[in-house]
């Protein structure tokens, strides 16, 4: 069942950029521009049919999106049925009908999902309170990803995989640990202190008594520029099972509420990256290791690239249909949202440039435009480069 989840997921992937192409496929056809090309993936081809519409269909390689190759794409272009020679209107409705068609099909999935049940992926996710209906809750754990050397977990025996469940003062009462920022707010809270400390390892439930660094210790290292915890572990939110709501009459409110806190988490991670690739500049510039390291983490948690989507609907697909299904809606979203900003050799960036132009009344010529296009897609390949070789150290 899982592998028959994945190739839906995979199928549904597809469409998603078939959907999106085909948005601007209808639009430049009626507005008379003249398609030459349809192709789902970026070359080398691998297959081409030419239809009785006249313009090619081609499957390619490179897994990376698809396109709409329209006759006369440079704004300069004069020709009868080029895109250069169609209004200003007619380019805009043309370059954003792709968009449109995404938001679209992610507000419609949405939908469907909380009527059937959508599963909560972020925390305290969008929902109508009195038309919420549980038809599962998942169990949290914080599990442990990584233990420092020498540190307090190490010497106890912290392993990991352990799922931490609870701590507190080795003789008074523990805190039950339900996600991981409960465990960094209690180790700062008893810092210095003996603790015990519950976990789960496989079946077994253990527990270990030892004693936290000091806020003085840590203090210290962060000044030498060195990274340490109270405790001494890296943990990661987990989870048994999936927390799924289901709503009736609130569905198209619940669907429009989770597009709209989704886009702001994805702005936020843009942030994030962004601050990171900062980061990890001015860490190379000033030939600080533990800045440039911390920020290529930040930067390259928030990214994933099509090897990530590949894993992720394959780890999704042991969840079920509707957690595929959402994943699905996710990445209509993300694409709709990522091609409405001024990035080079996305929708976004060549709406944005073409309105620019027109606005200050500059044109670029044939030969500028290209280079602008071309650059921002080298740009791009290079980002995707990287994003999947982080993916590759990621899941291998």
């Amino acid at each position: 069942m899982g592998i028959v989840l994945l190739i839906v997921g995979l199928v549904l992937f597809i469409g998603l950029i078939i959907t999106h192409e085909l948005g601007h496929f209808l639009l430049a056809r009626r507005n008379g521009v003249t398609i030459e090309e349809f192709g789902i993936f970026f070359p080398p081809t691998l297959y081409r049919r030419k239809t009785k519409g006249g313009w090619d269909f081609t499957f390619n390689l490179l897994p990376l999106g698809g396109f709409v190759k329209l006759k006369g794409e440079h704004d300069s272009d004069t020709a009868r049925g080029s895109f250069g020679a169609a209004s200003l209107k007619a380019k805009t409705k043309i370059m954003i009908a792709g968009i449109v068609v995404n938001l679209v099909t992610a507000f419609v999935l949405f939908t469907l999902l909380a009527l059937i049940g959508m599963p909560q992926l972020v925390g305290n996710q969008f929902t109508v309170a009195s038309d919420a209906h549980y038809d599962s809750r998942a169990t949290l754990h914080t599990q442990v990803v990584s233990v420092e050397k020498g540190s307090p977990a190490a010497t106890a025996g912290l392993k990991k995989d352990d799922n931490v469940v609870a701590l507190g003062p080795a003789n008074g009462h523990s805190s039950d640990i339900s996600i991981t920022t409960d465990l960094a707010t209690l180790t700062k809270r008893y810092a210095g202190q003996k603790v015990l400390v519950k976990y789960v390892r496989g079946k077994q439930h253990l527990q270990t008594t030892l004693q936290l660094r000091s806020s003085t210790e840590v203090t210290a290292a962060a000044n030498q520029g060195r990274q340490i915890g109270y405790l001494g572990v890296g943990t990661s939110p987990w989870q048994d099972g999936l927390t799924v709501v289901r709503s009736t009459w609130s569905a198209p409110i619940v669907g429009a509420g989770t597009m709209g806190q989704l886009t702001g988490l994805t702005f936020e991670g843009l942030g994030k990256a962004l601050a990171g690739l900062g980061g990890t500049i001015a860490g190379g510039v000033t030939n600080n290791k533990v800045a440039r390291q911390t920020a290529q983490t930040e930067a390259s948690g928030q990214v994933s690239g099509p090897i990530g989507i590949f894993f992720v609907l394959k780890y999704g697909a042991a969840l079920g249909a509707r957690f595929i299904l959402m994943v699905v809606a996710v990445l209509a979203l993300t694409l709709g949202v990522m091609n409405l900003l001024p990035i080079p050799a996305l929708d976004g960036g060549r709406l944005w440039l073409m309105l620019i132009t027109h606005a200050i009344k500059k044109p670029l010529s044939k030969e500028r435009e290209e280079l602008v296009n071309a650059t921002g897609f080298a740009v791009l390949l290079g980002l995707i480069l990287l994003v999947s070789i982080v993916d590759v150290k990621r899941f291998f």
